[in-house]
Order: structure tokens, then C-alpha cells, then sequence
């Protein structure tokens, strides 16, 4: 579960976006209101409202009076579970689940747990043995197999530890330790505004890191820092991590059990899905890390309808204290823009795919168009929600909320008021800008915008710096940058750059100057063709060598095709840039206000830093029927079975050779997943699933359909988390891939040395 194209206000990020959730009905009574600087959130979460699961966009429909949606109440959790480990619930979990969390049970939850690239793991055994997904460690299965391999597909098995296979760019980060820098932070900014209040909290940004980096013993000690905005800025901490850069890749089973179901699979349960992979940390000697006091013992028992959950993970990016209006803008303009761009990315990636499926596999492709489609079903489900009435009365009933909380305090309406209004009418505003965030989504995204594309991007502003005299220093990162531009077979670049003139075509209009400009009575096929046939920058050597001899000129098809809608797009830019930023101001003092109304009852946005959230294992109604808390091996081979007939090898519900008649010794009761309450987002996939004793019970993965809304609204009575049940991995590890060494070390945590 990957959320790629976070929401970001941002327009200077618009170029490089990258891959990397129902309501209810009228009639319920108000939610108690949440009191004020209180440490701890509410302990009862009481659903005000019976669930709806039609998320499908709707016509546009009468007044909520008219529909009885006025009377909708906001939940007492609509704002979500992850808590920070910086203000933990100590009193909440004990008052809702008769925990006693202290703070070393707290202290032992953070060092367990690790944020990897993209995703989230964590020790499970004294002897560094990591634990994640296998969607999180697909790349570097692939980057770790041989001449004549397919480990993506095969799978990987060390059988000894000679056998692991080392990773390049790879690091864990542990988090060590929180400093709570929002007095320094707020001294150094004081009253400044725009730009430079942007660029003063860079500076001390920047400040704090070094001193807390030398505190610690510096980079050569392993230690990173990273100051972490919460509440929009009401609140800021300054995480200190020791990252780990020496990793070696364990075992990963066979990408048809690992992604079992395919796409029509994702975002969906009951499910099947052995999504795991394991890793072993290295220290600087060598050696297997000694993780002995800090790693999550394995749990045999497994877990049962209604035990508590708890997962410890690095949810990326949440938009749940956003304005109603910020949200109408995402649904009609933002997100459905993105939207679009990755059906048509992904639609060239699965064409060639089916094409050339020897170049796509050398390239990696089948990754890229993983993430695509992941981000496509997201992003649908995102949409979806926020045509529900339900949902946006929810939302509208939590502002009307905090705006009476606003009201009721003279010096805080002074302070904040009116702040609310004026985010509604930047959102009317940025509507002008719709054509401009449609055409130039993603210019230099690696793996979904033409690389010759994005070099001529480049080289453009090289050719141009040059031409003003800029000397060769100053152009240095531009020209690096250019290296490090990744390559694309012939066939996909030209439909990638035949995507974009269709998004400026459909955008901008054909009849535009500079798109007329482009096309010249050609059609975006043709375009295409021909700068891919014709430009030095289709080729990545060519460029580099070309670039730093003068040998590229603004006569090249490519850069002559970014000279056409450069204009555009700094117009663009220019004038969304300006509303972001008064965007970003007032997101930050809304959040301040939020801080001073409700403290810390209310969990921040997440912001890929680590989060406990905490659940119940428990079904849920779907579809007119039932689904059970936890799924078997034997809905495994149902699924292989009722499907086989219908796609054959095909099919995405097929399964590899050793599993397709059930190996000696597997019990088919065995549970494969499980779903809880546990309030998750992309980033958490690859997060540990606890028991109250801190055990490993699973490996969380995915969210079901109805949690795709999460990313603004966390409504608990449909939406679930997936898990990988901790035995089902053992099973599997045990009957069919024969890694004895791999469960004794989970088990006994011993082993591993011989």
C-alpha cells in the first residue's frame, strides 16, 4: 500500500511528483466536543453514524437541508489514531483497553521499528533481521538477481547466511531520540511572513539539525536528524535517527504469492497475500547487527476476533486538517488531474509490457506500472469519497466545530479569524490554473515522464544560463542532474512524450499558440516520433558528452519542443506559486489555532515520521455479506482454483509451481491475513502488527476499498487495515521453502551464525 502524489500546495514540486478509506446517514446526534490542550484523545470511539459504502461520483444533489445532511455529526476520531511517540497516549490506551503503556513499553515500541525507503519495517530477531513487505523490497530483489535470474518472479531464498545477497541503496533509520524544538522554532520565525518566514524556517531548520548532529556524535556515527513539522506547524519536534546503510537481502517469496491477486486484488479484502520480505542489517565490521535490545520477539499464538493491535509504522502524508473548500478543489481539479496522468502512464507501461516484456523486465518496468496501478485505484477511492455527501457533511460538521471553538475565545478569533473564508477564496482562485496543473504534472518524474524529455528540461536551462554568461560552476547540478536521468526503451519515450502533447492538446487546446506551435499540423504521435528519431538527448551518452562539449544546441527537437511551452508553464508556475504560498501560510496558522483549541487530543497529519495507531482485529459487512476477521490458506487455493478456468496462466489469482498443490505438511487453516480498526495510510506498508506484549503478530500491507477516503477522513466502521498473519509467514517459511535457519531465528532468535 503505497500513496505516491501526495496532496502538495506546492507548486514547485509539481515537477518532479513521483511514485514513490464511509460516512453515514442523517440523524444522529452532536459529537461531545473534544476538550481543549487535553494530552490524550477520547477514550470511547463512538461511530455517530450507520455506514454508507456508495463512494461512486454522484450528480450534483439538492441543499444538505433538503437531504437531512445538516444534521450529520463529525466522529469523534474523523481525524484519525496515529499517535506520536512524542506525546503517547499512556492515559487513552489505559482507559480504552486497560493497557498499562509505560514508558519503556513506548521506548521499546520506537526502537523496533525502522523506516526503509518508502516504507516502513522493523527488527524481528537479536541478530538484525528485518522485516517488511515484499512490494517494499521489489526493486532490490530485482537489483540483487544474476545473469540468467528472474528473482522477482522465482522468489529468493538464502539458505545460509553466506548465501544473502547484498543491496545497494538501501538504509533503515531507528528513531533514537525527540526533542521538542517548537519554542526555538517559533522564536527564530516570530512574526515574518511569505518567502521570508519560508526561508527562516529553513535556516534554523538547518540550525537545529547540526547542533543535534553533533550532539550525537555526528554522521560518522551513523546519525541523521530531521525536523518534523506537526500540526501544520503548530507544533515542531526534531527526530534524531541512526540510520543503518548495510543491508543484505534474506528471502522474498515469488512475486505471484507476494502480489497474489494482482490489481484486481489490491485495495480489497479477503485476501491471500504472503506481502513480506526479510532483510539482515550489517554492521561496520561485517557482521550480522546485534538488534538483541531492541528487536519484536514472534508470536505463535497469532492473534483473534477483538484482540488489540497495535502497528508501529511511517504513515506518509494525510490531509485531514484541510479546509472543505482545499477538499472540492482536490476532487474537481488536483486529484482528478493526477488521476489522469497515471491512467495514461500506466496504459503506455502495460502496452509495452505486453509488447516487449524481455525489455520491460531488463528496465524494470513491471515495478513502475505496479506503482501506477496502486496509485490509480488510490486515488480512485479518493475521488470517490469525496463525492459522498456523507463524508464532505462529516468534514463540514469538524469545521464548523473548530470555527464555534474560534468564535468562542475573543483573542484567538482576533488571532485566527476569518482565516477559513480565505482559503476558500484561494481555492476559487487556483481554479484559473486547472489547464497548467493538467499539462505539466510530473515534467521530471523517473519511470513516468520521457527521459529525453527530461533532459532537454535540463539542458534548456544550461543552454540558457550559458547564453547569459553563467559559468560552467554555475551549471554544474543541472548537468549532473542530466546524468543521472535514468533511460527508457525507444518505444515507451515516444509514447510518453505522445502523452504529454495530449494533456497539453486537452488542457491548453490545439488552437493555443505554443501547443500549435508543437504540433504543426502533425499529430502527437508523429511529434513524438520524430524528436525521439531526431534529438541527441534520446540518448543518455550523447547527452553527457554532448552537453559538456557545447554540442547541444537549442536547434535540437527536444529542447526546441520545451522552448514551445516553457513560457506556459512559468506563467503557470508563477502565478500558483503565489497562491500556494498564501496557501501555506494560512495552513500553518490554521494549525496553530487547531493546536491551541484541542493540543494533542487530536493526532497531526501524518508526515512519513513515526506513529503508533492502535485497533481491534474484527470483520466488517461488505458487499451485502460478511468478511471475516482473518483469511486461510485454504481461500488461497479457492481463489487459484475458481479463477484458473477463466485466465489460465494468466491469471492473477495463479500460483507458483511449489505452491500450486498444497506442500506436506501445510496446514490449510492456517490464518494468511487478518484486518483490524488500526488506522493506517501508504507508508505504513511494511509496519509491524504488535500485541499488547510487543510481539510480532503480522506485517501490515494494504487497506481495504472503503479506506481509500483515509488520506482525509478515518471513519472506523468500515475502513481496515490488511495484514500478513505472522503464521501464515511461518508456515510458508517452514512446508514450502524449507528455511528452517530463517524460523528458528524468529522463534528461539538464535541460529542465525551457523
Amino acid at each position: 500500500m503505497t500513496r505516491p502524489f501526495p496532496y502538495i500546495r506546492s507548486s514547485a514540486l509539481i515537477l518532479a511528483l513521483t511514485l514513490g478509506a464511509c460516512g453515514g446517514s442523517s440523524g444522529a446526534a452532536p459529537a461531545p466536543p473534544v476538550p481543549p490542550r487535553s494530552d490524550v484523545a477520547p477514550a470511547q470511539d463512538t461511530v455517530e453514524t450507520p455506514p454508507r459504502s456508495d463512494v461512486e461520483p454522484q450528480p450534483p444533489m439538492p441543499s444538505l437541508e433538503m437531504r437531512g445532511l445538516d444534521t450529520i455529526r463529525a466522529g469523534r476520531f474523523d481525524q484519525g489514531k496515529m499517535w506520536t511517540f512524542d506525546v503517547p497516549p499512556v492515559a487513552y490506551l489505559q482507559e480504552t483497553y486497560g493497557i498499562e503503556a509505560d514508558e519503556a513499553w513506548f521506548a521499546r515500541a520506537r526502537l523496533g521499528a525502522l523506516r526503509i525507503p518508502s516504507c516502513s519495517a522493523s527488527f524481528v530477531s537479536p541478530d538484525g533481521l528485518v522485516l517488511t513487505n515484499h512490494h517494499c523490497g521489489r526493486e532490490f530483489v530485482s537489483q540483487v538477481s544474476d545473469e540468467g535470474e528472474n528473482l522477482l518472479d522465482d522468489g529468493f531464498y538464502a539458505r545460509t547466511l553466506d548465501e544473502e545477497r547484498e543491496v545497494e541503496d538501501f538504509h533503515a533509520d531507528q528513531l533514537i531520540a525527540i526533542r521538542d524544538v517548537t519554542v526555538r522554532m517559533d522564536d527564530a520565525v516570530g512574526d515574518r511572513t511569505g518567502s521570508d518566514r519560508t526561508e527562516r524556517i529553513d535556516e534554523e531548520t538547518a540550525e537545529i539539525e547540526e547542533d543535534l548532529l553533533e550532539e550525537f556524535g555526528g554522521e560518522e556515527a551513523g546519525i541523521m536528524v530531521e525536523v518534523i513539522s506537526l500540526y501544520n506547524g503548530g507544533r515542531y519536534s526534531a527526530y534524531v535517527f541512526r540510520r543503518y546503510e548495510s543491508a543484505k537481502l534474506v528471502m522474498a517469496p515469488e512475486l505471484q504469492i507476494g502480489f497474489f491477486g494482482g490489481d484486481p486484488d489490491n485495495f480489497t479484502y479477503p485476501r491471500y497475500n504472503l506481502d513480506f520480505s526479510l532483510f539482515r542489517i550489517y554492521d561496520e565490521e561485517g557482521n550480522p547487527l546485534d538488534s538483541s535490545e531492541w528487536y519484536f520477539p514472534w508470536s505463535t499464538d497469532g492473534v483473534s476476533e477483538g484482540d488489540v493491535i497495535f502497528i508501529v509504522g511511517n504513515p506518509g502524508s494525510t490531509s485531514r486538517l484541510q479546509t472543505v473548500a482545499e477538499l472540492i478543489f482536490r476532487r474537481e481539479v488536483s486529484d482528478k488531474a493526477i488521476l489522469a496522468f497515471l491512467e495514461r502512464r500506466a496504459a503506455a507501461l502495460e502496452e509495452f509490457i505486453e509488447m516487449d516484456a524481455a525489455t520491460a523486465e531488463e528496465y524494470d518496468l513491471r515495478n513502475d506500472w505496479f506503482g501506477a496501478m496502486n496509485s490509480i485505484k488510490a486515488y480512485t477511492g479518493q475521488i470517490g469519497g469525496l463525492h459522498d455527501p456523507v463524508i464532505l457533511a462529516k468534514r463540514r460538521d469538524t469545521e464548523r466545530q473548530f470555527l464555534a471553538a474560534l468564535e468562542a475565545d475573543s483573542v484567538l478569533l482576533e488571532q485566527y479569524g476569518g482565516l477559513v473564508e480565505e482559503m476558500a477564496e484561494l481555492q476559487q482562485a487556483k481554479e484559473a490554473y486547472a489547464a497548467g496543473f493538467g499539462s505539466f504534472l510530473a515534467l521530471t518524474a523517473d519511470g513516468l515522464a520521457s527521459p529525453t524529455l527530461h533532459r532537454a528540461f535540463l539542458a534548456f536551462q544550461v543552454l540558457n544560463a550559458r547564453q547569459q554568461g553563467a559559468p560552467d560552476a554555475a551549471v554544474a547540478g543541472l548537468v549532473a542532474a542530466m546524468d543521472s536521468v535514468g533511460s527508457a526503451p525507444t518505444a515507451l519515450d515516444e509514447w510518453l512524450i505522445e502523452a504529454r502533447i495530449q494533456e497539453f492538446v486537452e488542457h491548453y487546446g490545439a488552437d493555443e499558440r505554443w501547443v500549435s506551435a508543437i504540433l504543426r499540423g502533425r499529430t502527437p504521435e508523429g511529434v513524438a516520433t520524430s524528436i525521439v528519431a531526431n534529438s541527441v538527448l534520446a540518448d543518455s551518452a550523447a547527452t553527457a558528452d554532448g552537453i559538456r562539449r557545447g554540442l547541444i544546441s537549442v536547434d535540437d527537437p527536444a529542447i526546441r519542443f520545451v522552448g514551445f511551452y516553457v513560457p506556459a508553464f512559468v506563467r503557470f508556475q508563477q502565478g500558483y506559486s503565489q497562491l500556494a504560498e498564501r496557501e501555506e501560510e494560512i495552513a500553518a496558522q490554521l494549525g496553530r489555532a487547531r493546536y491551541e483549541i484541542y493540543g494533542t487530543a487530536l493526532p497531526p497529519d501524518a508526515t512519513f515520521s513515526l506513529r503508533i495507531a492502535d485497533g481491534v482485529v474484527t470483520g466488517y459487512p461488505y458487499n451485502g455479506t460478511e468478511a471475516p476477521p482473518r483469511s486461510t490458506f485454504f481461500g488461497m487455493y479457492d481463489r487459484y482454483h475458481s479463477f484458473m478456468a477463466q485466465y489460465g496462466e494468466d491469471s492473477p489469482w495463479r500460483l507458483p509451481e511449489q505452491w500450486a498443490s498444497p506442500p506436506e505438511g501445510l496446514d490449510l487453516s492456517t490464518p494468511v491475513n487478518f484486518v483490524s480498526t488500526a488506522d493506517i495510510i501508504g507508508g505504513n506498508s511494511g509496519s509491524p502488527v504488535l500485541n499488547a506484549e510487543l510481539e510480532v503478530v503480522g506485517v501490515v500491507f494494504d487497506g481495504n476499498i472503503e479506506s481509500l477516503p483515509g488520506d482525509y477522513i478515518y471513519l472506523p466502521e468500515l475502513n481496515r487495515s490488511v495484514t500478513v498473519d505472522a503464521r501464515g509467514i511461518l508456515a510458508a517459511l517452514r512446508h514450502v521453502y524449507g528455511m528452517e535457519r530463517i524460523v528458528e531465528e524468529l522463534l528461539q532468535g538464535a541460529g542465525v551464525r551457523r
